[in-house]
Parts: C-alpha cells; sequence; structure tokens
C-alpha cells in the first residue's frame, strides 16, 4: 500500500526539486534562497538519495530529469506550472509573475521545454552534483 505522503515529505511541505548538476538549476536554488525571505520552499537535488525516493514515488524517471518539480503535501507541479506557482509565492516584484498564468498551458509549457531540454547546451553542467554550503544547508531536504 502506498503513504499517503512520499518519502521525507510533510502534508505542508512546499519542496521544490532541482537537477543538481545543472548550472542553470542551481542557479535558481540560489535565487530561491535569496528571494524566498519567508522560507516557504525547501530545495532537494534529484540526485539525492532523498530526491530518488521522492521521484519514484510520483513515478517520474530517475536517470533523466526534463523538468523541476514542486511538491506540495502529496502532489507534484511540473513545468511552467510549477515555476509559477513558486514564481507567485515570493516578494513583489517575482510574484508578479503569474501574469503569466493567463497564457494557455500548452503554450507555457512548450516555452518551459525549450529551455529545460537545452539547459546543458545553453547554461553548462556541473560534472558532480553540487552540495549545499554550511550558511544554505537548512534550506534543503533533511
Amino acid at each position: 500500500m502506498k503513504n499517503a505522503y512520499p518519502p521525507h515529505i510533510n502534508p505542508d511541505d512546499q519542496v521544490i526539486m532541482f537537477d543538481g548538476v545543472c548550472k542553470l538549476c542551481n542557479g535558481w536554488s540560489r535565487f530561491i534562497i535569496r528571494f524566498d525571505t519567508h522560507k516557504k520552499f525547501k530545495l532537494c537535488a534529484v540526485q539525492s538519495d532523498k530526491g530518488q525516493a521522492i521521484l519514484k514515488w510520483f513515478g517520474y524517471p530517475t536517470d533523466f530529469y526534463e523538468t523541476m518539480l514542486l511538491i506540495q503535501g502529496n502532489r507534484a507541479l511540473e513545468k511552467s506550472d510549477s515555476f509559477l506557482a513558486i514564481a507567485e509565492q515570493l516578494p513583489f516584484p517575482w510574484s508578479v509573475m503569474r501574469i503569466f498564468k493567463i497564457l494557455p498551458k500548452g503554450f507555457r509549457d512548450w516555452f518551459y521545454d525549450c529551455i529545460a531540454l537545452n539547459r546543458y547546451k545553453i547554461f553548462g553542467k556541473y560534472q558532480v552534483c553540487i552540495l549545499a554550503t554550511p550558511d544554505h544547508e537548512a534550506r534543503f531536504l533533511r
């Protein structure tokens, strides 16, 4: 029988799952740490043991990462939905990005995919998953 919540996730958690070797994704994580002043979000690299367990629980691939996920309790938002759900919870001016929800989801996801599926070519890739620095460690899923 499947548990009601993914492993390592509490009902009120909001966890941003990101590709730990992607330079763009790591930049996004640093952006979240800087601008999520109310600490609404936790971060988790998909390559970590916890990340892999969460991906398996939702039925996502554990060896190919084509989208950032926002885990909210027992649901996962992906692609442009995850990006916009995160942005609208950040302080002004970032929360204004919610305006893009008026665009059709198919168009938003197409644009998201154009960046996400080419992120290594455009932004580069680390050879190993970057670990949290000691001053940011509390922002990552434990």
